[in-house]
């Protein structure tokens, strides 16, 4: 069984979805930040259910994928390491 009601849970997904938000417009992708809020409010405004917690939770999902800035910093990188030829730097031994 469930410990949290919808109602317990919906506050916060919505206000993390709106911090995310705020990241993808800061990452220039204000589309996506306008859909994804559009759809976040209609399905926060309707009754606080199973429903409601489903639809945000994927919208959640939706807006926490990398953007397209996030994703080219993560390009040539390995375990967050610098690489080089797809290689991790090793410093050398001193």
């Amino acid at each position: 069984m469930d410990a949290h009601t919808p109602a317990e849970e919906l506050p916060s997904l919505y206000r993390a979805i709106l911090d995310r938000i705020a990241a993808l417009e800061a990452a220039g992708q204000r589309t996506d930040a306008s859909r994804i809020r559009r759809d976040a409010t209609r399905a926060y405004s309707r009754a606080w259910d199973e429903r409601a917690r489903r639809e945000l939770e994927t919208l959640l999902r939706r807006a926490s994928a990398p953007t397209a800035a996030e994703r080219l910093l993560k390009r040539g990188r390995r375990e967050g390491r610098p690489t080089r030829r797809g290689r991790p730097v090793v410093a050398p031994d001193v």
